[in-house]
């Protein structure tokens, strides 16, 4: 089974809280949910004979929204192919193609404030830029949204259209729901058009394994499948109790197994991102193994009760506040660590700056030790990066990032060093920095002198590089003085070298 984002089928495929208010004027339009105008139209208690008055109040509230986007398209039929070589040679390279995604999504106040999935607005694929986002009404008014902030983490994106009078929905409190209780799915799958499921919840505080801070979601059994994703879940009273995300299924439809982002989770970070800030989360920088029952009898532990620490990134929180490898942390500021309360959850909901007491177990032995947070990086900097995989498919770092086209005229694209990658390359980051190599332009002169992805290039003309502008900057002053290459240094594991590159005239 695999976790697939309920995204339509088209061009791209995806994959503490404090309530929110929206205080509106004196006289102002009402929410299409507003208590007074659903208890009428809500079923009542118990298996209800009709859903049609509910959704006929809900449905002008729920919204299509589209993007169109550019994205590269290698045109070498031989790509992938140990032909790929001669393709290129023949003419075959990367074209710009149109490409568009849909899903679903609802407005939260009167003059046009939206909220939906963050990868329904994001680009579809490595390289992919997003020109456009459209947000389409069930009446078929269309508007040209504009991007107020997003979360890939929390997989939150806020959008503004310009309007008046516009049907909104609120929020109810999630942390009430129970399973069994009936709930009703409103969006766009498939690009259909408002189409209207129902179910019950089949679980709340469901952990999919993915990690981080918003890894609890409400299960259901209401079918959600591809375009469904950023539509809202309702409650029997009209409220908002869940932002459907994402579903379970072996292949790709609905299996009767979707997710959706508890509102008590996903209004805080709405919130922020509607005033235009960003989301700060704790890190402590380990690498986690789970308890399992191997690894608990091994160390004479109870199973699903900690986490086992892997690997303490050089630098962060964790080491600086003397956790080891191979410590089990069982407890975060008194919180157990468990299957459903993981420790990635527990950190990532801690203020950064924040002291907190960790209890962990080293050799059989319980011991408190106090962690001041740190802020957790960009989730690109997190991403594992993987020596083998050359970039050009799916997932893959590709070349169209700021770093890869600052250092087109070398032939190499490159991203900066971090402690995740540093541990894949099998370099410490403690000791030495620069720039990792992601890519080599088969036809330049670096691949000629066998520089490949995974190559850590450390100077250029003996002046420490950190990032791509670095390496631009150094180029550029090296054509101005006449000079046809440029000297790097360049570390593969533990050894180094100095390798002449040419610029290309």
């Amino acid at each position: 089974m695999r976790y697939a984002y309920a995204l339509t089928t088209a061009v791209i495929l995806g994959g503490a809280a404090t309530a929110m208010t929206l205080n509106q004027p004196a006289g102002a339009q009402t929410a299409q949910n507003e208590p007074g105008a659903i208890q009428a139209a809500a079923p009542k208690a118990g298996a209800p004979m009709s859903f049609a008055d509910m959704v006929a109040k809900l449905q002008p509230a729920v919204v299509n929204i589209s993007t169109t986007q550019r994205v590269q398209v290698n045109s070498n039929p031989f790509a992938g192919t140990p032909f790929e070589m001669f393709g290129a040679q023949q003419g075959g390279q990367p074209v710009t193609r149109q490409a568009e995604s849909l899903g679903s999504g609802f407005i939260i106040s009167a003059d046009g404030y939206v909220v939906t999935n963050n990868h329904v607005i994001s680009a579809g694929q490595r390289g992919a830029v997003v020109e456009s986002i459209t947000v389409t009404l069930p009446d078929r008014r269309e508007f040209k949204a504009k991007l107020i902030g997003n979360d890939a983490q929390s997989d939150l994106a806020v959008l503004k259209i310009e309007g008046a009078n516009l049907p909104f929905v609120k929020f109810g409190d999630s942390s009430g729901a129970r399973v069994g209780d009936w709930v009703v799915a409103i969006g766009n799958p498939f690009g259909l058009g408002g189409s209207v499921t129902a179910g019950i919840i089949s679980a709340v505080h469901r952990v999919t394994g993915q990690g981080g801070a918003y890894d609890r979601f409400i299960q259901t059994d209401a079918s959600i499948n591809r375009g469904n994703s950023g539509g809202p879940m309702f409650d029997l009273q009209g409220n908002v109790i869940g932002i459907n995300s994402q579903i379970l299924s072996p292949t790709g439809g609905n299996v009767g197994i979707g997710f959706a982002i508890p509102a008590e989770e996903a209004q805080p970070v709405i919130a922020t991102l509607m005033k235009g800030k960003s989301i700060d989360r704790g890190y402590l920088g380990v690498g986690m193994q789970d308890l399992t029952d191997d690894i608990a009898d091994a160390l004479g532990l109870p199973k699903d009760r900690g986490t086992l620490v892997s690997r303490i990134e050089p630098g962060q929180a964790a080491e600086k506040a003397g956790i080891k490898q191979g410590d089990v942390i069982v407890k975060v500021g008194g919180k157990d660590v468990t299957p459903d309360q993981t420790l990635s959850y527990l950190i990532a909901n801690v203020t950064p700056g924040t002291r907190v007491p960790v209890e962990v177990i080293r050799d059989g032995k319980r011991q408190t030790l106090t962690v001041t947070v740190g802020k957790r990086p960009p989730e690109e900097q997190l991403a594992q990066f993987d020596p083998e995989d050359d970039g050009t498919g799916p997932g893959g770092s590709g070349s169209g990032s700021p770093d890869a086209m600052a250092t087109a005229s070398l032939g190499v694209a490159v991203t900066p060093l971090t402690p995740q990658i540093a541990s894949s390359i099998g370099v410490d980051a403690s000791k030495v920095n620069g720039v990792v190599v992601l890519g080599v332009d088969p036809n330049s002169d670096a691949a000629g002198k066998g520089l490949k992805r995974g190559d850590l290039i450390v100077s250029v003309n003996r002046t420490p590089v950190a990032n791509a502008a670095d390496i631009a900057k150094i180029v550029t002053a090296s054509k101005s003085a006449g000079r046809s290459s440029v000297l790097l240094y360049v570390q593969r594991r533990n050894i180094g070298q100095f390798v002449p590159v040419q610029i290309p005239g």
